[in-house]
Order: structure tokens, then sequence, then C-alpha cells
């Protein structure tokens, strides 16, 4: 996969992506990335390539022209055109399952805002979807971007050293993930749950399963509507809801 970034700090993207397991996978090619210098494609001396928006207001807005300049050389440089995302507040906020969705792709472009977002015509013109990470704003479109080239590649194959790394984390299965241990086994006073030392795996997947359930119903019920579960295994968060209220 290539994931190409617009951006105005294309130096900021590069020391993330360079680094840790990403940094890896890109060394050995697994998966490809190119920041984007968005002034490289402004017009004037002063490489300008935000501006006054028509009808008044506070700030200034990133222009059509740049963008759609650096987006159709990126095309030029592939001989296709790629999926094209905006980091916006006003997108869809990102998901587990549309990280999976989006890690087949074989050609990504992320845009990052910064101001008061961009001229609307290259919205409308180019962009094949808007991603939020979430209901906040930022000072600019870098950190999102990041985010979602980092949750994207990590599902990559030879990214991570096991399937397993990623299939039994958080929101992958629609759960959040159960509690974790490693040595010493008593760490002041606290120890280990045996059923993690016991070597039965069965009692061990019973365990993991019933605590990702009560992560899930204590810290985030609204997942439990689309998980897929057993009549056993509603009946169990039912009773455990009831249990943590008394």
């Amino acid at each position: 996969m290539r994931i190409d970034i617009i951006t105005l700090f294309p130096e900021m993207c590069e020391t993330f992506l360079n680094e840790s397991i990403i940094g890896r996978a890109r060394k050995k090619g697994t998966v490809e990335f190119e920041c984007h210098q968005l002034r490289d494609y402004a017009f004037d001396k002063h490489r300008r390539v935000d501006d006054s928006t028509y009808g008044g207001g506070m700030g200034m807005l990133m222009k059509a022209e740049p963008i759609a300049l650096c987006f159709e050389d990126i095309c030029r440089q592939l001989q296709k055109r790629p999926h094209f995302i905006y980091m916006s507040p006003k997108g869809k906020v990102l998901t587990q399952n549309r990280v999976k969705e989006l890690a087949e792709l074989e050609n990504i472009v992320i845009l990052c805002g910064h101001y008061e977002g961009v001229d609307q015509r290259v919205i409308d013109e180019y962009i094949d979807e808007e991603i939020s990470i979430g209901d906040y704003v930022l000072t600019g479109g870098e950190l999102p971007a990041l985010v979602l080239a980092d949750s994207i590649s990590r599902m990559i194959p030879e990214v991570l050293t096991n399937d397993l790394c990623f299939e039994e984390e958080s929101h992958y299965n629609g759960l959040l993930e159960y509690p974790q241990y490693t040595k010493p086994y008593e760490w002041r006073g606290k120890t280990v749950p045996d059923v993690l030392i016991s070597g039965h795996h069965a009692n061990i997947n019973k365990w993991r399963r019933e605590r990702s359930l009560e992560e899930t119903a204590k810290n985030r019920p609204d997942m439990l509507e689309k998980a897929e579960l057993t009549d056993k295994e509603k009946k169990y968060i039912s009773e455990y809801l009831k249990s943590i209220r008394n």
C-alpha cells in the first residue's frame, strides 16, 4: 500500500512515520509513505496557500488550486486516481471497521486541513470522503492524518508480527480488550489472576472474553448494540451490570 499525505508540515509527518513499528515497515517496503509540501504548488513568491473567506468571517481558508494541483500530480505519479480523504471535524468519525476497509485499498491520499478549512469547491470536486478522529477541533490535520495512516498501516500483512496483535485488541471484534498482565506475578501486594498462569487455554479464553464483556459494558455500553453476542453473553452482561449497581 502507498499512502500520500498533503500537508504544510511534511517534516512533522516524516518524523512520526520513520519511527517504531511503522518506521520499520516503511524501511522494509511493506508500506510506502509520501509526504507532499502543499506550498510547492502555490503560485506567488510567498508560496501562499490560503486567503480570506468570501462573505467575511474570522480566519483564512486554504485555496482550492494548490490542493488540486498536488492531487493531480500524485495521480500522474501513480497513473491512476487514488482514494482521496480529507481529515475534517465535519467528517464521519473513524471506526475500526472503516480502518479495515481502507486497509484493503492500494492507494490513499490524505489531505491535512488548516486555518478555517479548505475551499468547498475542491471538496466537491476531488474528495471521496471526510473523516474525523473525534468530536473536537485541533489546530491542523497532521495529527488526524497520522492517526489514520497508523491505524491503516498496522492492518497490512507483515507490519505486525502476528495477526493476533490486532485481532484481540479493543474495537477490532466490537468489544474493548480484556485486562493484561506481565511479570512479576506479584507487584505491591497485587497478583496476576491465577487463571492466566493455569495453562488451561479454554479457561483463559473464557476469562478474557468475560473481562472484555465487562470492560465494554462498563466503559462503552454503546458498542454492545453492534457486537455479535450470544444469548448467554447477553445474560452475563445483564447480571454483571446489576452486580456493579448494587
